[in-house]
């Protein structure tokens, strides 16, 4: 039985689209603070300092869509939307924080300034 390949091209094509909903900024720092529970739009912000409502906004609508995070609407009143983490979202808590580990073993803080 032959040992299988690394797909490199495969793996590329992952780790691109990956990287294209992960390096977008905020969104981990979103996932991390959905990590723990649900939360309303309100908290998340506040789990998030620096984040504008209207880039919060986008950014769960993003996540929705790609199906890392869940919103539900509880009718009011007054209404209630709260967002989560989708079994596919808490699946990348463990992967963000050995990433993090990683990037504080590896990387010289001066990568980090904006």
């Amino acid at each position: 039985m032959e040992a299988s390949r690394h797909d490199r091209h495969a793996c590329d094509a992952a780790v691109s689209l990956a990287f294209s909903v992960l390096g977008k900024r905020w969104n981990g720092m979103i996932i991390d603070a959905l990590g723990n529970g649900s939360l309303a739009f309100a908290e998340v912000r506040r789990a998030v300092p620096g984040i504008s409502d209207a880039v919060l906004s986008d950014r769960l609508t993003e996540l929705a869509e790609v199906g890392l995070v869940s919103r539900t609407v509880a009718p009011g009143p007054p209404v209630s939307v709260s967002y989560a983490l989708t079994a596919g979202g808490e699946q990348l808590v463990p992967v963000l924080e050995d990433l993090g580990r990683w990037a504080s073993a590896n990387l010289a803080p001066a990568a980090h300034a904006e």
